[in-house]
């Protein structure tokens, strides 16, 4: 068959769907979701301050937790996506569930995955708990599950997703324009991904910010894992 047609996949099996399984790192915890940890999320997510970390998800900051209960519920029960708890192991939220994360957009025919529903509470931003789960995830998907493309989608206005998309070692691939209606406003949505020939690299990158070597004894970092994810 000509080039143009494309490159060819030698051997190529579609990977099996991914089933709520447990990943443990060195920080964090990653687990299937479950409603025993439907009120640790509530309050990391859900008090009076948290109304930034709402933003740009499909309903506004739930004031009690029946709310969040429900739309917690119905992640769980998605026949689509596989949702799992952050469980940071250090820090002032250790051993409680402290975001949430899933299995989007997934079809195993094509080998690609999305992780979506990115929801860290306050304690678990910008942490490196944070920072591994996402990897944890990766990896799962890339090493373990043997997907081809892993996908980060989000709103074209949220810079702080945009920002952590390009720390990771994700690469934009554009924009959709009115790709959705969100809350009754337009929403833009930029793209990026991480495709497998470019994940020995960017796994790599992780591992070397992830290193305790690369903390002080505060835990704060000595590299920027930005410096080490390739552009």
């Amino acid at each position: 068959m000509p080039e143009e047609y494309g490159e060819p996949v030698p051997g190529w099996t579609p990977p099996p769907w991914p089933e709520p399984v447990t990943l443990t790192g060195r920080y964090v915890t990653v687990l299937p979701l479950d409603s025993a940890y439907y009120s640790d999320l509530f309050a990391a997510t859900c008090g009076p301050g948290d109304d930034p970390l709402w933003t740009y998800r499909t309903i506004e900051r739930p004031t009690s937790l029946p709310t969040p209960w429900m739309h917690l519920a119905e992640l769980l029960d998605s026949p689509t996506d596989v949702t799992f708890a952050l469980v940071p192991t250090e820090g002032t939220a250790a051993g409680r569930a402290a975001g949430i994360a899933s299995y989007q957009r997934i079809e195993p025919t094509h080998g690609q995955v999305e992780l979506g529903g990115v929801l860290l509470g306050r304690t678990l931003q910008r942490t490196r708990a944070a920072t591994e789960a996402i990897h944890l995830l990766m990896r799962h998907a890339f090493d373990e599950l043997g997907y081809r493309r892993f996908e980060w989608k989000c709103d074209s206005l949220n810079e702080p997703s945009r920002r952590a998309a390009t720390r990771l070692g994700f690469t934009h691939e554009g924009r959709f324009r009115h790709h959705m209606v969100v809350k009754g406003r337009n929403r833009d949505t930029d793209w990026f991904s991480v495709t497998a020939a470019e994940w020995p690299t960017v796994r790599a990158a992780h591992e070397r910010w992830l290193d305790p070597a690369n903390f002080d004894a505060d835990g704060r970092q000595l590299t920027a894992l930005s410096e080490l994810t390739p552009r």
